[in-house]
Parts: C-alpha cells; sequence; structure tokens
C-alpha cells in the first residue's frame, strides 16, 4: 500500500432519482471537480445512491405485514411493514431487541434491519417509504467501472460501501457490500514478515478497509459526497466480488 494515499471527495454529487444514469453523474462529477481517472484509481459509491438511481424504494403502505412481521415488530418497537420488509430481505433472524433486528441478509451479510433504511431519503408527506440494499451491488459496481471506462484497460476499480455495526464495538464503519476490478481480499499467507517469519493467517480485506476510510469523508447526514476517489491504492486487479469477504457459517464464531 501507498503510503501517499489520496482520499478526495466528488463535492456538489446531486440528488440520485429512479432511472438516473449514476455513470454519467460520477463522470460529471469528476469533470466538475477538475479530475481525471487515472491507472488504478478506485471508485468508492455510496449504496444508498446505488440504490436511488436502481429505484429499491418501497412505499410502506403497499406493504402487509405478516403476523410473523407483527411479532417481530413489538419485540423491536418498529412499523410492522417496515419489519416485513426486512423479513423479505433476509435468510435468517439472529438477534431482535428494542429498535434493531440483526439479520442474515439474502447476500449473505449479517446487519441491522438488512441494510433497509429510511433517512437520507425522501419522504412524501404521508407516504413513508425505505430503500433497500441494491438488488446485486456487485453486479451494480462492474456496471459502473464498464460505464466509467475512458479506454481499453483503464477502467476503475469500484467499490460500493454501506454502513454497519461490527461484534463488540460500538459504531458504525463503512464496509464494502460490492466491489468489482480488485482483489477484495488479500491473502498474504505465505509470505514473510520482517523478521523473516512465515506469515500464517494475514489476510487483509482491502475493500473494507477502502470502504470505511472513504466513509469518513463521505460522512453519514448531510455531507452530500456520496462518491469518492482514491487514487494511490496500489491494489492487486480482480474479477471477484465482495462475497469473497464473507466468512463461512461454519467457521464464524459470532453466531
Amino acid at each position: 500500500m501507498n503510503p501517499a494515499l489520496q482520499i478526495i471527495p466528488l463535492r456538489d454529487f446531486p440528488l440520485v432519482a429512479p432511472g438516473d444514469d449514476l455513470a454519467a453523474l460520477v463522470a460529471d462529477a469528476l469533470h466538475r471537480n477538475q479530475l481525471t481517472l487515472e491507472a488504478g484509481d478506485v471508485l468508492v459509491v455510496a449504496q444508498k445512491v446505488v440504490s436511488k438511481a436502481e429505484g429499491r424504494y418501497l412505499r410502506l403502505a403497499d406493504i402487509e405485514p405478516s403476523q410473523r412481521a407483527r411479532d417481530i415488530a413489538e419485540q423491536a418497537n418498529k412499523d410492522p411493514r417496515q419489519v416485513e420488509c426486512i423479513l423479505r430481505e433476509s435468510r435468517e433472524v439472529l438477534r431482535v431487541r428494542p429498535g434493531v433486528i440483526i439479520v442474515e441478509h439474502r447476500l449473505g451479510y449479517v446487519m441491522a434491519n438488512a441494510g433497509i433504511d429510511r433517512s437520507n431519503i425522501e419522504q412524501p408527506e404521508g407516504d413513508p417509504q425505505v430503500l433497500l440494499l441494491p438488488e446485486d451491488p456487485d453486479r451494480s459496481a462492474q456496471a459502473l467501472r464498464k460505464a466509467l471506462s475512458p479506454g481499453p484497460g483503464q477502467a476503475p476499480m469500484v467499490v460500493i460501501n454501506d454502513s454497519v455495526g461490527r461484534a463488540w464495538r460500538m459504531g458504525t464503519v463503512g464496509m464494502a457490500i460490492g466491489c468489482a476490478g480488485l482483489d477484495p481480499l488479500y491473502n498474504q499467507i505465505g509470505e514473510r514478515d520482517l523478521f523473516g517469519n512465515v506469515l500464517e493467517v494475514t489476510e487483509a480485506a482491502v475493500a473494507d478497509e477502502l470502504a470505511a476510510a472513504a466513509s469518513l469523508v463521505q460522512g453519514q447526514s448531510d455531507e452530500a459526497c456520496p462518491v469518492v476517489l482514491v487514487r494511490g491504492a496500489r491494489l492487486r486487479p480482480g474479477l471477484g466480488g465482495a462475497d469473497a469477504l464473507l466468512r463461512q457459517r461454519e467457521l464464524d464464531m459470532f453466531r
């Protein structure tokens, strides 16, 4: 990793609506910020603008909650309609407490409320809505990468990040839920440290590290900075997606 890593916000990014060409908005933002993509650049894009462009909204008025959703909503002090949305996006409910439902998302991520959110989205008066994660974040990242390629072999690496909590730690950090063009997991097993010792278990979640670093710039409230350019990371190219970061269930000591 280059010590001269740069994390550059694309300022004044416009609000995104369903059907918008997100790649075109990113290209325009690069131009306005006087930036040109270079080999090895990484674009970290907030999940929320990807979901908005893909129209991943649900009107709660259209949702009929099941009895299970009503029961869990009572435990969690949540709107039963929103709980029904969470259940539909989840493989399994792992924990419930007032204010939060921890689930295994259908994509495999363990997260609160299946990543479904009501913050920083338009809320028509009397007609509340929620925003889901992208249908396939890796596919979304691949599409952005292809659309933003200035020429053969020059496509930027792309990470789609979201904010999540962690076991044993307070607060949220950025996490990669989609990626394209990079190896999201840097396996260093077999390499040697400064003293010649062979590394036996070291694997760096570089996509998550980039997602967390970019999140510092993107912010969580009214910063309006959903896209960040990371330069100087010197990442290994790869064809895999963010699912490479998922721990196999039989190795997960927290479930």
